[in-house]
């Protein structure tokens, strides 16, 4: 799952010498012609949850480009050149990729700067840069085409949820569940499939959230990271931006949010629920199938891949998770699942 995380400025570049992609992007950036590049102000732009690396580069001309390192055989370029070109085409701000070695794993990208949503963020800028993220996330969806993505299947949701007992209770808490307690999530995870396939299918970014939104002067947001995009349930990106693992708001907003969202889908000719009831039951399901995942994700990151700052992270969305299971009684096995593992969680240093 891919997650933007900002390196602070503090972090300098690689230098080296057994860095061999950082000099084979030296010398692939040096035999591009247009546009003229600075390769000696090349500098770290953005980290990530995967194996991809992220630089800024002056132009000669006073500009800035971007230059991802997306190491081959772990990352693949190819779908982040077919989505850019795809939600590109609807409209929406993506980063333009202005030259490419897919053998190799390098772009070079337009640069949408380096605010983030997550940066800029507060009590006066959140309505509006909210509006302008639901907006563009609508011109997104109404120009769906089921074949252009794969499908967000029941094999994919199912390997998602999976991740959930595998990584956080097996890895994170180091328990076990016994028969009683698997059939039982088991059959919340049925539960929330049933509902997670019944829903329309459009565009799904997979990770339409904060760290992943850049504030722009115009086209607001410039959208990254959708390398991973498939067409699935219509609510996952609307639940992924307001019911976002870094940040957190009044629940009075997401709904107000939430409620403009279905008028303007409405309005757009999208195939939302038209009870706005049976619509919030859509998003709800859909986000505790997100958030169980993501708790799964971040306990993988810290466990298998020794990024274990991604753990602090985990109370907002345990957080979630609870909520809104507490508020269908079809859910409460799963509340007293929760609960019971929090009982006797072992002191690992991040619980809930």
């Amino acid at each position: 799952m891919p997650l933007n995380d900002l390196l602070r400025p503090s972090m300098s570049l690689n230098t080296d010498s057994t860095d061999l992609r950082l000099t084979q992007l030296q010398q692939w950036l040096s035999a591009i012609d247009t546009p003229k590049l600075a390769i000696a102000s090349l500098r770290p732009a953005s980290a990530d949850a995967s194996f991809r690396r992220y630089f800024r580069v002056n132009t000669e001309t006073g500009g800035t480009l971007i230059v991802m390192d997306a190491p081959p055989p772990q990352e693949d370029v190819k779908p982040f050149i077919h989505v850019a070109d795809l939600f590109g085409a609807t409209g929406v701000s993506v980063p333009q990729i202005l030259a490419q070695d897919v053998a190799l794993g390098f772009l070079l990208l337009s640069d949408l700067g380096s605010t983030t949503y997550l940066n800029q963020l507060n009590s006066d800028t959140a309505h509006k840069l909210y509006i302008d993220a639901i907006d563009a996330l609508i011109l997104l969806q109404t120009q769906s085409k089921p074949e252009a993505l794969p499908p967000y299947d029941r094999t994919l949701l199912l390997r998602e949820l999976q991740l959930f007992p595998d990584w956080y209770i097996g890895q994170h808490l180091k328990l076990t569940l016994d028969d009683e307690q698997t059939a039982s999530l088991n059959k919340v995870f049925e539960m929330l499939l049933a509902n997670n396939l019944a829903q329309p299918q459009v565009y799904v970014h997979r990770d339409y959230h904060s760290r992943n939104l850049m504030v722009l002067p115009a086209g607001n947001p410039g959208i990254l990271d959708f390398q991973d995009a498939v067409f699935g349930p219509i609510t996952y990106d609307l639940v992924s931006l307001l019911r976002d693992a870094y940040v957190q708001w009044d629940e009075a907003m997401v709904l107000d949010w939430m409620i403009r969202y279905w008028e303007r889908a409405k309005k757009a000719g999208l195939p939302v629920n038209p009870d706005i009831d049976a619509f919030y039951r859509d998003f709800e399901f859909m986000g505790l199938q997100r958030h169980l995942k993501i708790i799964g994700i971040f306990s993988r990151l810290a466990y298998r891949d020794g990024k274990d700052a991604y753990l602090r992270d985990i109370p907002l969305v345990m957080e979630y998770a609870l909520k809104t299971a507490r508020r269908y009684s079809a859910l409460i096995p799963l509340v007293r699942l929760l609960e019971k593992l929090e009982n006797n969680a072992p002191q690992v240093g991040y619980t809930f």
